[in-house]
């Protein structure tokens, strides 16, 4: 079989198929698959177009980006062959290890035709074309003070820790060999000082991804970080290389919420969903979310099954589907923005519904404090992750308004509602009243 054809059919076989086959040829053929990097490399790895000064990669552990960045500097060396390049990471040791003797590294991605020199002492790295690299560790920002360069490969950018806006700034005004200077960073974000400045910056161009998005990873790997770790603060920032920030004075941070996770319900009291109706057809979402109470006195949130862009037939359905799936004492819906026709459409959807129709002489923030407050006290436990919910409760910021995501606030308004009627109405709380 020609080696195109060969290529084709590993190519079309399922990502598990595939890696076995790989596991299986000899060492020359693996030598071959592996030079044809840009047949193979997923779009996420691939150089954006157009005239960029810094391309940033954030993405997921496993996503490549280590193999992207390797290639990205061995293409370079060959079209360069007077360049300067200069590796940059949080130590001289994560250099090595990762960005040049790594399984993805430069030395395991040169070509079989290539010979490079590689001088561990002294940190320099000699291209075949003559091109050389040089280690630089972000903990000892002077040593790039001096150096010039025409491109730069910088990694983990944001683990670099204390001396790494300094050592940035050395490495940019170094970049000075050339017309057109370059800076590739690969890392997983962290919502540090240095990424905020780096995301910012004209020039700047951005590849983001998902671990899940590299089909050479196995499938068993995939679902069980997914399992562990989706949907929760670390799995969006590992996995998913989502920036996750606190905004100042919010009434729900990501830590506390982080520490409310819970498996299961222990035996349930009673169990109430809270919905928010949307002022029109296709703009806001209608938040439905249904909460429980536990025998321990705990609150548990069980599901955000909240819809955008559905109609009052859409969104009362949505509500009746979640009312079969939990069987609630009691629907609590917002009146505010339908009047009695909220009723009647929710009725319209399931006539046995327990409607319960509520007015908010209160603005979402005022409404939400006081169900803050059962967080920080520990009586709110959250039974899975539910990213969308808990974004906009990180959005509400204490005496000011919603942040975003989004204009509206729809699905924390409805947690707000139900925990409310589940925790805090007995007490006779100010800002509901029955109607």
């Amino acid at each position: 079989m020609r080696s195109e054809t060969a290529f084709e059919a590993l190519m079309a076989r399922t990502p598990e198929d595939r890696a076995q086959a790989i596991r299986s040829l000899s060492g020359p053929q693996k030598r071959e698959f592996a030079e044809r990097w840009w047949q193979w490399a997923h779009q996420g790895q691939r150089e954006p177009a157009g005239d960029w000064r810094i391309w940033l990669i954030r993405a997921g552990r496993g996503f490549g980006k280590t193999r992207a960045g390797a290639e990205w500097v061995h293409a370079r060396a060959r079209a360069n062959p007077d360049a300067r390049i200069a590796l940059v990471g949080g130590s001289e040791a994560d250099v090595h290890r990762v960005m040049i003797e790594g399984s993805s590294g430069l030395l395991a991605t040169v070509r079989e035709d290539e010979e490079m020199v590689w001088h561990r002492s002294s940190g320099e790295l000699v291209f075949p074309s003559g091109a050389r690299a040089h280690v630089y560790s972000a903990g000892s920002p002077d040593a790039l003070r001096g150096p010039e360069h025409h491109f730069a490969w910088c990694d983990e950018l944001a683990k670099w820790g204390a001396g790494g806006e300094v050592a940035w700034d050395n490495l940019m005004l170094g970049l000075r060999l050339g017309e057109a200077s370059q800076t590739l960073v690969t890392t997983t974000p962290r919502p540090v000082k240095l990424m905020r400045k780096v995301m910012a910056l004209p020039g700047m161009v951005a590849t983001c991804g998902r671990t899940r998005e590299n089909p050479w990873l196995p499938t068993n790997f995939i679902e069980a970080m997914t399992l562990d770790y989706g949907g929760t603060r670390l799995g969006r920032q590992e996995l998913d290389g989502e920036m996750i920030e606190d905004l100042q004075g919010a009434l729900w941070s990501r830590a506390r919420i982080e520490t409310c996770r819970a498996e299961a319900v222990p035996e349930r009291v009673r169990t109430v969903i809270g919905v928010d109706p949307p002022a029109g057809i296709g703009g806001d979402a209608c938040g439905i979310v249904a909460v429980a109470l536990g025998r321990d006195g705990n609150a548990y949130v069980l599901e955000d099954a909240s819809v955008a862009g559905a109609t009052p037939e859409g969104w009362a359905r949505a509500v009746a589907a979640c009312a079969a799936r939990h069987a609630p004492d009691q629907v609590v819906a917002e009146k505010n923005q339908g009047g009695a026709m909220v009723k009647s459409v929710l009725l319209g959807a399931d006539s046995a519904l327990p409607v319960r129709l509520v007015h908010a002489s209160q603005g979402k923030v005022a409404r939400a404090e006081p169900v803050s407050l059962l967080y920080e006290a520990g009586k709110v436990r959250h039974v899975g992750a539910f990213p969308a919910l808990e974004d906009e409760l990180c959005g509400l910021v204490l005496g000011g308004g919603y942040e975003g995501p989004g204009r509206s606030p729809d699905r924390a308004d409805a947690l707000v509602w139900a925990l409310t009627e589940l925790m805090l109405s007995r007490r006779g709380k100010a800002g509901i009243r029955g109607l």
